[in-house]
């Protein structure tokens, strides 16, 4: 009769948590965190923004499923990256744009992960069709995944932008399994 009795009771204990604690049994804060509207205060390479207002306190966005060039490599900047970037500033700097989160709303960095739309454009895939980044998926954060991969395969086709690159400047982009990249 005891095991029962104690049974019941942790299941009424662990059922009074989880109604104590709103956070206990929602989903997880970016699947659960609505579209944003900021304002693209600062553009701090081809994938990465400063917004403002923050997202729960962090201004830096890191878009979700490219990967730009870096700018402020180790040894100076890779490939294409002063173009992603200039591309970017262009079209986002000072810009009021929406976020659209996924399943992880941080990276191991802190940064917010975000697609961010200008308008009705979405600036992630913008990227990938005009050259300016790989694909760079990174599980459970592909909602959007198939539009990411079909924009990258026109513009490899079309050898658009980092994609027209010669092979020895291929080769000193990271790689993020799209055949390029790695070292060389």
């Amino acid at each position: 009769m005891i095991r029962p009795v104690r049974s019941w009771i942790v299941a009424v204990l662990c059922l009074f948590v989880a109604l104590s604690f709103p956070g206990g049994c929602a989903l997880s804060p970016a699947e659960s965190l609505p579209d944003r509207q900021a304002v693209v205060a600062r553009v701090v390479d081809g994938d990465t923004v400063e917004v403002s207002p923050p997202v729960r306190g962090e201004e830096d966005v890191r878009l979700i499923g490219v990967d730009a060039p870096e700018l402020h490599a180790s040894g100076g900047p890779q490939p294409y990256a002063r173009r992603a970037a200039a591309f970017a500033e262009r079209r986002l700097e000072g810009r009021r744009v929406r976020l659209e989160f996924d399943a992880e709303l941080q990276d191991p960095y802190g940064r917010i992960l975000a697609y961010v739309y200008a308008g009705e454009e979405m600036f992630n895939r913008r990227l990938l069709e005009r050259g300016y980044a790989q694909l760079a998926l990174f599980p459970p954060n592909t909602r959007h995944a198939a539009s990411l991969r079909r924009a990258q395969r026109e513009a490899r086709e079309a050898r658009r932008g980092l994609w027209g690159l010669p092979p020895e400047e291929l080769c000193r982009l990271a790689d993020r399994g799209n055949g390029i990249g790695g070292g060389c």
